[in-house]
């Protein structure tokens, strides 16, 4: 049995663009010698707090070990227990909880993946696929790419007007729908992303092509066409209220929710009826109240934010595309916009309170949402709108493996997948804390805190030209015109 007690100098591989640490490491920094298989070597993190997140109150638990093979819990005991491994981490002042899971991020370059795992991110849902993205998915799942797991929707589906974006597949009618979705499911996808815009033709046509095929559903409530005086004059043309029986596996974004479920009302009490509508339904919700509250920093705030610590992990192509937002909302009188910030942080803690299966995703990357980062400040800003850190945990480790029907994930049991994080505190107490584990453990794979500084450091150095070969060659496989998009600078 090897224990991690002393340091030898630790072998460095280069994983695709992503440096890693080879060799098995104490949650305390110390190395094992690098000739260590990680992923087939039996693993044991001994004397641990452990903190369930699966019931109404947090399960904490002190001393206890657990035995990881082939990537899985295989074996859980306490102090007194009597397991061996080849690797032994001493978890001696450490919280150990499950990895992270992130449900709305946007990824376009591998460089990035390291950012997430970096923060104890150890599982991310993809919200604006392209091909490239599956590529990346079996990578990662073969081992030779470091970074959470990757689920991933195909390219978002909206109609023209008024939020139609470059990256959409943009379909009309029942026709171009169907052929849309069939067309996502035969290159591999298995999630369709819908955005506000579509027609109500060709919503239900991708509503009802992807139930035939089996392909889940998510993304923003459409409205139908927007007409002159929808919505404040005239109604949406589809009304939220549809929408909730159309087994959405989530609904995005509180603000979206705001605008097409209250018509971009105010009124708590007429939130907390739709709240429980929502609840009653069953249909999950993610909040991403830090996508909005970033638009309120910016304005709020200026120029620092665009340039704080951890913008050097968002992919610098993308940014240069974001120019003329980050001008507009560098230009916006910050007290409207900080109401509004308020008032979605309130919803957030009202649907909580009724019910709704709240998840946690960041939007990160875009505008200025840093990946992996900005999962922990969704995380604090749940939060400060009132939940425990008990409840905004669960949010993005039970919740998050009940909405995607994983009972073997975000869990601390005997079978659980062995995605987990290590604290140098209690992150119920000290919420911010998440912002640097000590260590992660992803599929068994063991990351101590220098690897996961060599994934931060990675996560930098992005790649354009590959970055610009994954969007273009995406856009033409979706069916986009590149006549329209203007070289970035």
């Amino acid at each position: 049995m090897k224990v991690s007690m002393i340091a030898p100098p630790c072998t460095v591989l280069l994983l695709s663009t992503v440096a890693v640490c080879s060799a098995v490491t104490s949650a305390s920094g110390a190395h094992l010698t690098g000739d260590t298989d990680v992923r087939a070597a039996d693993l044991l993190v001994t004397n641990v707090r452990t903190i369930s997140f699966t019931g109404d109150a947090p399960d904490i638990r002190e001393g206890e070990q657990f035995l990881i093979k082939d990537g899985r819990i295989v074996r859980v005991g306490g102090s007194g227990s009597e397991l061996q491994a080849d690797t032994v981490i001493d978890g001696k002042g450490l919280t150990l909880i499950p990895g992270l899971t992130d449900m709305h991020v946007h990824i376009w370059d591998e460089a990035e993946l390291g950012a997430y795992l970096a923060h104890g991110v150890t599982t991310v849902r993809n919200m604006s696929g392209m091909p490239f993205h599956l590529g990346l998915q079996e990578r990662i799942a073969r081992g030779d790419l470091a970074g959470p797991r990757l689920l991933t929707s195909g390219p978002i589906l909206n109609s023209s007007g008024p939020n139609a974006q470059i990256n959409h597949q943009i379909v009309e009618d029942a026709a171009a729908a169907r052929a849309a979705v069939r067309w996502q499911y035969e290159a591999g996808f298995h999630r369709i992303k819908v955005y506000s815009n579509l027609t109500r033709e060709a919503w239900e046509a991708i509503r009802d092509q992807s139930s035939e095929l089996d392909m889940l559903l998510t993304g923003h409530p459409p409205e139908g066409r927007r007409s002159a005086g929808i919505p404040f004059q005239a109604p949406f043309v589809i009304s939220f209220e549809e929408l909730l029986d159309d087994s959405f596996e989530t609904i995005e974004h509180i603000e979206s929710i705001v605008w097409h479920g209250l018509r971009a009302g105010r009124d708590e009490a007429e939130a907390r009826a739709l709240a429980r509508r929502i609840a009653l339904s069953g249909t999950p919700v993610t909040p991403t109240l830090v996508a909005h509250h970033n638009l309120y920093r910016v304005a709020h705030e200026g120029e620092p934010v665009l340039s704080r610590p951890g913008t050097e992990w968002l992919n610098p192509f993308v940014q240069a595309t974001e120019a003329e937002n980050f001008t507009k909302w560098l230009q916006t009188p910050p007290e409207p916009v900080g109401r509004d910030d308020a008032f979605y942080a309130r919803v957030a803690k009202i649907f909580d309170e009724e019910g709704v299966l709240l998840v946690a995703g960041s939007d990160a990357g875009i505008f200025t949402n840093i990946p992996g980062l900005s999962l922990i400040d969704e995380l604090e800003l749940l939060v400060d709108a009132g939940l425990s850190p008990y409840r905004a945990l669960q949010t993005a480790t039970f919740n998050s493996s009940r909405v995607l029907d994983e009972s073997d994930r975000g869990c601390l049991k005997e079978g659980c997948v062995a995605d987990l994080v290590l604290y140098a505190c209690n992150p119920l107490t000290e919420i911010r804390c998440l912002q640097r584990p000590s260590a992660v453990i992803r599929g068994g794979r063991h990351f101590d805190r220098a690897a996961l500084d060599g994934l931060l450091e990675t996560a930098g150095n992005t790649n354009i030209e590959r970055t610009e070969t994954n969007l273009f060659s995406g856009l033409e496989a979706q069916g986009t015109s590149l006549e329209s998009l203007a070289p970035g600078p």
